[in-house]
């Protein structure tokens, strides 16, 4: 690149964030919107269920029945809110959507704990949010058993017996995300997902709105060469990307308290090879649309939604059918979010994430290169 056709570049990125400066709405949009969004779906992205409403029918009334639903309350993750008389009242008001959960305790619960022959309870739970209801299982199994466990002990200090009892214990360590808050894991998430909006969706309406206003074709007349048009319509976008990392990446840290436990550098590396994907996505979208309306709904129908659905940002890969799981090997934001978890999360770095660097370089540099190419012929 010699210096007149620099110059040129350098007029083009200008001329790029003059038009964002006099458009206040837009450059608000670009970076003050998604430090909103980040705050607003690190807080509302999160499959963590720590309150679980649950409609009561006791037919004991004991005080082992009392002992029991005390200690499912106690727990945190429960609210009782009302006891019924009979199973219907129970039955309505899961129906209705009062109560996630109904527990149902037998009569004679008392009598089979004192008997030895097996005290059962019954729960019912609300299967149409399947993740809710699998989670509040999993709680009350666990403050089943540990009531369980305390009622044994209470029976063999009564009945003298001294030998220590034996049993399987399992020692659990849980790195990387102690509390198991499914912030920590979406966060990362959100920031490849903003980063792949902002970037393509830009690139897409910024030729098509050249195209509708009539300056591309007077751009085509001029001495200007395909190849610094291009550069000029992309290198601003790349900055206001970067910008966009530097700032969500802030929220990040310091408003979630999520450390980069990696390496910032190869994280801002990955995150360049992600944009040229991006980038080339927005530019053939552009080659393809007529509008800025045309250019939206493509970008948004028929890009992000299929990559934020197959990418493993909510949904896990390996639980798709394996014709899909086929399917998200092509989409490059699938590598770019197994890349940031693993450097934010993780600490790791290019040692283990080869692969994926190697892949996402590939399909970035391809893909804008296909793209430049088509925008090139258009030029022409």
């Amino acid at each position: 690149m010699n210096g007149k056709g620099f110059a040129t570049v350098i007029h083009f990125i200008k001329k790029e964030f003059q038009q964002l400066k006099r458009d206040p709405k837009m450059f608000a949009i670009v970076l003050a919107a998604p430090v909103l969004q980040t705050i607003i779906l690190g807080y509302a992205a999160t499959f963590d269920v720590n309150n679980v409403d649950f409609y009561l029918l006791d037919r004991d009334r004991s005080s082992s029945s009392r002992k029991y639903v005390e200690k499912i309350v106690n727990s945190g993750y429960f609210t009782m809110k009302g006891a019924g008389e009979n199973y219907d009242e129970v039955e309505n008001a899961i129906m209705n959507g009062n109560a996630a959960m109904g527990l149902i305790i037998p009569r004679d619960f008392e009598k089979d704990i004192e008997n030895n022959t097996g005290a059962k309870v019954q729960v019912l739970l609300d299967g149409s949010d399947g993740n809710k209801g699998s989670i509040a299982f999993g709680y009350v199994q666990a403050i089943t058993a540990d009531y369980a466990k305390n009622i044994l002990l209470e029976k063999i200090e009564r009945n003298g017996i001294v030998a220590p009892l034996k049993s399987v214990n399992a020692e659990t360590r849980i790195w990387y995300n102690p509390e198991l808050k499914t912030r920590v894991f979406m966060v990362p998430g959100i920031t490849a997902l903003l980063l792949m909006i902002i970037t393509t969706l830009l690139t897409s309406l910024a030729i098509v709105k050249e195209k509708e206003f009539g300056t591309l074709e007077q751009l085509i007349v001029t001495p200007i060469k395909p190849w610094q048009m291009i550069l000029g319509k992309i290198l601003p976008f790349t900055i206001l990307g970067f910008m966009m990392i530097l700032l969500v990446n802030s929220v990040m840290v310091f408003w979630f308290g999520i450390p980069i436990r990696g390496s910032a550098l190869f994280f801002l590396f990955a995150s360049l090879l992600f944009i040229l994907s991006t980038l080339g996505i927005g530019l053939f979208i552009s080659t393809i649309s007529k509008t800025q309306q045309q250019a939206m709904m493509v970008t948004v129908f028929g890009v992000m939604m299929p990559m934020i659905y197959l990418s493993g940002f909510v949904f896990p890969i390996e639980n798709m059918p394996k014709i899909i799981q086929y399917i998200t090997y092509i989409i490059p934001l699938k590598y770019f979010i197994t890349i940031i978890r693993g450097v934010i999360l993780k600490g790791i770095g290019i040692a283990e994430l080869w692969r994926e660097t190697l892949i996402l370089a590939s399909m970035g540099i391809s893909i804008l290169f296909l793209a430049s190419k088509r925008f090139h012929k258009r030029l022409e």
